[in-house]
C-alpha cells in the first residue's frame, strides 16, 4: 500500500517526535509540493547548485539541457513519457527534489507496469527524502503503477544512476554525481538494487600493452570477417549519427532496462552531438558495405562545464568546444555491434580502431562506461585489458523485486 502523507496537493510535515538526521538537531518544518509555478520550476533547478556548492567534485549540469530533461523545455522523450516534478519546501527554500516519470514505452517493450524516479536531490534528512519518494509513488500509483526503479533522468538512454562508489574523482561527461548520503536516504526507504553499472578507467599508456590475446582475437576477428574500418563522415553528420543510434537501438534490445530511442529522440540527440564529437573518435564497422557495429567516444567536457558554470550562451558554448587537442580524458560511450556478430570479437577490434587518433592527442586516461554488472563480456575484455572499475553507479527498485505486487 502507497503512504498517503504526500498527495498532488502540498502537505506538511516535520520531523518533530521522528529520528532526527544525522546532520539535524532541531525538528524541521517542510513541505512537499507539485512544482506548478516559474518560480517553483526555478527553485527545482537551481537546488543543485546549493546542495554541492562545497564540494570540488561537483560538475554543474548544462542548464538548458537539464531544463529539457526535465520536461519544462520541449524534449522528445516526453512526447510519449509524462513527469510530475516535486519540491520540498521549509520556510520557503528549496530542499530537496525529484521528479516522478511515467515511461509507456519501457511498459510496452518490457511489457510491465513501472514507473520511475529521477533528478533526486535532497538535504541529509530521511523524513525529507521520504517523502519525496512518497510523493512520487503516489503520483504513480494515481496511474495504477506500484513498481518504481531509479534514478533516471528522465530514462537509461541519458544520465542515470546512483553514484555508490569512487566519490573522490569528478565525474566525466554525461555521467551523474551525487552526494554519498544519498544511497543511505534511499536504501532507507526501501529501495534495493537492482543493477550496478560500472565506470573503468585506463590511462592512454596501457594501450601500446593491451593483453596480447585480445589483440589476437581483434586481428582474427577482422581478418575472417573481412571487416571495413571508417571514421565517422562529418559532411553526412545527420545521417551518420542516425545510423549509429540505429546500431545502438538493434545492438541492445535484450539488454537490461533498454529501452529503444524514437525517432525524434535521435533527431534531438543529432542536433546536440554535432558539435561536440570529434569524427576520428567514432568509427563504424562494415561487412559487404552494411554497418554492423560502431563505437563512440567523445571528450570530457566536464572541466570546461565546470568553468562556464553551465551556461552555453552567451559564450559558453564556445569556450566548450574550442581547443579540442587539450582535453586530457575521453570517455567511451558506447561499442555497439549488431546481435548476429556480437562474439566476433567485433567490438576489440572498434577499440582498437581508435589507437591511432588517441595516441596522436594529449589525452592522458580514458573512461570506458557505462558497463551493466550484468553485461559479463564486456566486463571481462575490459579487465583482461587492464582496465580498472574506478566508479559504481547504482540503480534501485521499490518494492525489491521479491516484494513486487502485481497491479490489479
Amino acid at each position: 500500500m502507497v503512504p498517503t502523507n504526500s498527495t498532488a496537493a502540498a502537505t506538511r510535515l516535520s520531523t518533530a517526535g521522528a529520528a532526527p538526521a544525522s546532520n539535524a538537531s532541531a525538528p524541521l518544518d517542510f513541505v512537499v509540493k507539485p512544482v506548478e509555478t516559474r518560480r517553483e520550476r526555478k527553485a527545482f533547478l537551481e537546488l543543485p547548485w546549493q546542495l554541492y556548492r562545497d564540494d570540488p567534485n561537483w560538475i554543474p549540469p548544462l542548464r538548458l539541457n537539464q531544463k529539457e530533461l526535465v520536461g519544462y523545455a520541449h524534449h522528445p522523450f516526453y512526447d510519449d513519457a509524462k513527469g510530475q516534478t516535486f519540491l520540498a519546501l521549509s520556510g520557503g527554500r528549496a530542499i530537496g527534489r525529484i521528479e516522478a516519470i511515467e515511461n509507456p514505452v519501457h511498459n510496452r517493450f518490457h511489457q510491465e507496469r513501472r514507473g520511475f524516479f529521477g533528478f533526486f536531490e535532497s538535504i541529509d534528512n530521511q523524513q525529507v527524502a521520504s517523502a519525496l519518494f512518497d510523493a512520487a509513488r503516489n503520483w504513480l500509483a494515481a496511474r495504477d503503477i506500484h513498481q518504481m526503479r531509479g534514478p533516471v533522468n528522465p530514462s537509461l538512454n541519458y544520465e542515470c544512476g546512483l553514484l555508490v562508489d569512487g566519490f573522490q574523482i569528478p565525474p566525466t561527461f554525461m555521467m551523474t554525481y551525487n552526494h554519498p548520503y544519498y544511497g543511505r536516504l534511499i536504501e532507507n526507504y526501501g529501495f534495493r538494487k537492482a543493477q550496478d553499472l560500472f565506470a573503468f578507467w585506463a590511462p592512454i599508456d596501457l594501450i601500446p600493452r593491451l593483453d596480447a590475446k585480445l589483440l589476437f582475437v581483434a586481428q582474427e576477428a577482422a581478418s575472417r570477417l573481412s571487416l571495413e574500418m571508417r571514421p565517422m563522415d562529418k559532411s553526412r553528420f545527420r545521417q551518420e549519427i542516425e545510423m549509429f543510434l540505429d546500431l545502438y537501438n538493434q545492438s541492445l534490445g535484450g539488454t537490461w532496462g533498454f529501452v529503444p530511442l524514437s525517432k525524434r529522440e535521435i533527431d534531438h540527440m543529432s542536433a546536440s552531438l554535432k558539435h561536440l564529437i570529434i569524427p576520428e573518435l567514432a568509427m563504424v564497422a562494415s561487412v559487404a558495405g552494411k554497418p554492423i557495429g560502431a563505437v563512440f567516444a567523445i571528450p570530457d567536457y566536464n572541466p570546461r562545464i565546470k568553468q562556464i558554470d553551465g551556461r552555453l550562451f552567451p559564450f559558453g558554448f564556445l569556450k566548450l568546444i574550442s581547443k579540442k587537442r587539450n582535453f586530457r580524458r575521453f570517455r567511451v560511450i558506447s561499442a555497439n555491434v549488431i546481435p548476429e556478430y556480437q562474439r566476433w570479437g567485433v567490438g576489440l577490434v572498434l577499440l582498437r580502431s581508435l589507437i591511432p587518433k588517441i595516441l596522436e592527442s594529449n589525452f592522458q586516461d580514458a573512461e570506458f562506461s557505462w558497463v551493466l554488472e550484468s553485461n559479463h563480456l564486456s566486463r571481462r575484455s575490459l579487465e583482461k585489458g587492464g582496465a580498472v572499475a574506478e566508479k559504481t553507479y547504482r540503480i534501485y527498485d521499490y518494492p525489491p523485486p521479491a516484494e513486487a505486487t502485481p497491479a490489479t
